[in-house]
């Protein structure tokens, strides 16, 4: 893997990555990796400062969203909080014709496809019963089950294949969300084998953000986990995480190689989950603050400010102005999010499946039953 010219040593990983901003917010013009991959963006100035807007924009809604679980209007919630740039990097490399499959955690990427960010607020509020339109939005729902949505993009990925709707720059791509731990199970595994047998139209996007829950990554892996990939017979190709302009650029680039028919890549995004891994883990049980500390230099949005600032591509103002325009999004978000009202119960079986379903309404009628032998009893 390239480094890139410029970088730091303390800053870069065994076996390099590629970064194209350095944490100090220094440009790099491109990098060409190993296979002769170069990588490089061309933005206007105000494609850079929407990538800010972007960053800052999904960080307050997700400390919003911290808020209001810690206040009990959500049931839990998996927090970000330093993968901003990983996500809206990767977010908007996809074309509109794409299709992403979430972890729990890709609020990021779900606001850059342009959803309303209220969606995830319902499912982990309870409101909502897990479900939206995912043919709607060209992204799936959330995914709770570790690694289980690698499985169900790799068949959707085989789908559009078959289809026809691959073999050009117009064609689709899927991409795959997933984190470190994620790649210890199964069905991780299995999306690798078939879809590199099959040369799917798929990108395995791995947020490598240092811990599975509680474990820390060598204890998943002895090797880097992009090196896994050539095992199943396609690339892989490991990036600066908080680096959002290698995450645009390096995504890009595997989404395009499958949407022309070059098959799969992974991708390991090289990051760092600064917050808990959900609203119900507590962090300090298994890592030392002082690492967190260090993490802190490598921070996604401080990077990109200081590049934009540095290029006098934005002032005070603008920072200013983001900084508000997030908050009043963040707090109207809130507002929504606590009028959201509580759905009948019944509503369980509506879109169990889209044409109905003799057993599913008969077990409707059951449950009204039994519902309706609780009416004037005070329950």
């Amino acid at each position: 893997m390239a480094k890139g010219e410029g970088t730091t040593g303390t800053d870069i990983p065994a076996g390099g990555f590629v970064q194209l901003l350095t944490p100090d917010g220094d440009r790099i013009d491109s990098v060409t990796t190993a296979d002769g991959t170069t990588y490089t963006v061309d933005f206007t100035d105000e494609e850079y400062r929407d990538l800010y807007r972007d960053l800052v924009t999904v960080r307050r809604l997700d400390a919003e969203a911290t808020s209001l679980q810690r206040q009990g209007e959500l049931g839990i919630w998996a927090s970000l909080l330093g993968q901003e740039a990983a996500q809206v990097g990767s977010g908007r490399a996809m074309r509109p014709q794409d299709m992403g499959f979430p972890t729990y955690r890709e609020h990021g990427v779900l606001y850059t496809r342009g959803i309303d960010p209220i969606m995830p607020f319902g499912l982990f509020r309870g409101v909502d019963q897990g479900g939206w339109d995912p043919n709607e939005f060209k992204f799936n729902s959330y995914t709770i089950v570790i690694g289980s949505q690698t499985l169900h993009a790799t068949g959707y990925a085989m789908g559009i294949t078959m289809d026809g709707r691959t073999g050009s720059a117009d064609g689709e791509a899927v991409i795959a969300y997933f984190g470190d731990g994620a790649t210890s199970q199964g069905e991780v595994n299995e999306a690798f084998v078939w879809s590199g047998v099959f040369n799917a139209p798929i990108v395995f996007f791995c947020q490598n953000n240092q811990y599975a829950i509680s474990e820390p990554l060598e204890r998943q892996t002895r090797v880097p986990l992009y090196l896994r990939a050539g095992g199943y017979g396609f690339p892989g190709v490991r990036v600066d995480g908080n680096d959002v302009l290698a995450s645009y650029a390096v995504t890009r680039t595997a989404l395009d190689n499958a949407r022309n028919g070059q098959g799969p890549t992974l991708i390991e995004a090289y990051t760092y989950r600064m917050g808990a891994h959900t609203s119900s883990d507590d962090p300090t049980r298994y890592r030392i603050a002082s690492e967190v500390e260090s993490w802190k230099a490598k921070d996604p949005i401080s990077r990109l400010r200081a590049f934009l600032t540095r290029q006098q591509v934005a002032g005070e103002d603008f920072f200013t102005e983001t900084d508000e325009a997030a908050t009043a999004l963040a707090l109207g978000l809130r507002e929504r999010v606590l009028a959201m009202p509580d759905p009948e119960p019944v509503r369980l079986f509506d879109n169990a499946y889209p044409n109905g379903s003799p057993e599913v309404d008969e077990q409707r009628r059951e449950f009204l039953a039994y519902q309706a032998s609780f009416e004037g009893s005070g329950h």
